[in-house]
């Protein structure tokens, strides 16, 4: 991955925005020669969750909390950052790990040039899976992510593969596209703070995935699980390879809607009564009432996320470890639901302990754990 171009300097300043479905954060941080970047400020603003879920409403409001959170950045008045990131997270991607494979009884060279029109065709191959992007798709995508994970010739991985010769060929490769219109509104509304023409858009599964892997090596498989605000990601991990990946359309949000509906109450205060429930702080009358219907929400997620584990890879392998990023204050919360499914699982949520040492910190700057991750990813190919 080019990201950066080969540079003298031991640091550069660096803005990346992580841009998600219930909340928007940004960050300026130096990344560092050293490997361990310095964020020195980070923000957070939340987008507020709708009765019923609008796409393009919630577009407008994820686009409208990133412009609060670049003014934000901006008058900090810490300096122009040298290159920006997005990380995106669910529902504003749509990624696929493919697996490509050539046999012939005769050898053949892996060009650079075969190796393209293979990718071509895997991506076009993609988009005609999802209906994207085609001559009867009004809605045009943009790829954003492209990586190859491993490469495999007569039966050996090799790291350099290109002008070898083989008689088999296998390449793994993730590939993650976005919509033309989110991307360009998210372009607008970070331009309207900070000039950048060429903003690298990146997945959340794909930082993660890198920076655990490194973390936590001793993990060969594992499962990624990203509870955002509108959509649970499950992302399959294999001998380090991000091998697949799935989706429910039950988030945090979720649990907000249901109570609202049962209590008949406004949003705000129905979560408000989740947090208290969760926490134990609630009137004993109120969670006496509401404890039936959390059960049966807990219930639905739970039965939500083992139907998407079975759909994993054929259901064949389930890794025993879960490595778990959702917002702080409901972590705990959808740990406890998963210890209580069939499968017995070793859950390690993702908090600023977990990630300690990975970034160094400025005084008093917030430490976001997903900023801290997409900032070590970044990181990495700074050189």
């Amino acid at each position: 991955m080019g990201i950066f171009s080969k540079s003298k300097k031991k640091e550069e300043l660096i803005l990346v925005f992580d841009v998600g479905s219930s909340s928007v954060g940004g960050a300026l941080f130096w990344a560092r020669k050293s490997g361990v970047p310095k964020i020195i400020f980070s923000v957070r603003e939340e987008i507020i969750p709708e009765n019923k879920i609008d796409p393009d409403k919630l577009l407008f409001q994820t686009a409208k909390s990133l412009e609060k959170v670049a003014g934000k950045i901006c008058l900090a008045c810490l300096g122009a950052p040298k290159r920006i990131f997005c990380i995106l997270s669910s529902p504003w991607y749509a990624s696929q790990t493919r697996t490509i494979k050539v046999e012939k009884k005769i050898p053949f060279i892996f060009s650079s040039k075969l190796a393209d029109s293979l990718v071509r065709k895997e991506i076009n191959l993609f988009k005609k899976e999802y209906k994207i992007d085609t001559a009867h798709s009004e809605e045009k995508v943009r790829l954003i992510e492209f990586k190859n994970m491993k490469t495999v010739l007569d039966g050996k991985m090799v790291t350099d593969p290109l002008n070898k010769k083989t008689k088999e060929l296998e390449m793994n490769v993730f590939i993650t596209m976005s919509p033309e219109k989110v991307l360009k509104k998210m372009e607008y509304a970070i331009g309207k703070h900070f000039h950048s023409e060429n903003i690298k858009f990146s997945s959340f599964a794909m930082a993660s995935f890198i920076v655990l892997r490194d973390l936590f090596a001793h993990h060969k498989d594992f499962l990624l699980v990203d509870i955002c605000g509108e959509i649970t990601d499950i992302s399959l991990v294999k001998d380090d390879i991000l091998c697949d990946s799935i989706s429910f359309p039950l988030g945090r949000n979720f649990v907000t809607r249901k109570i609202a509906r049962l209590f008949n109450c406004p949003l705000d205060e129905a979560k408000m009564l989740v947090s208290l429930y969760k926490d134990r702080h609630i009137e004993k009358m109120i969670g006496k009432k509401l404890e039936p219907a959390m059960d049966k929400i807990e219930s639905e997620w739970l039965k939500n996320f083992q139907k998407s584990l079975s759909g994993l890879a054929g259901g064949v392998f389930i890794p025993s470890t879960i490595f778990l990023t959702a917002d702080q204050n409901i972590s705990g919360f959808f740990s406890e639901i998963i210890k209580n499914g069939k499968f017995k699982f070793l859950i390690i949520p993702l908090s600023t302990k977990e990630l300690h040492k990975t970034a160094l910190f400025g005084e008093d700057t917030v430490r976001d754990p997903f900023i801290t991750i997409e900032s070590v990813y970044i990181n990495r190919f700074f050189n």
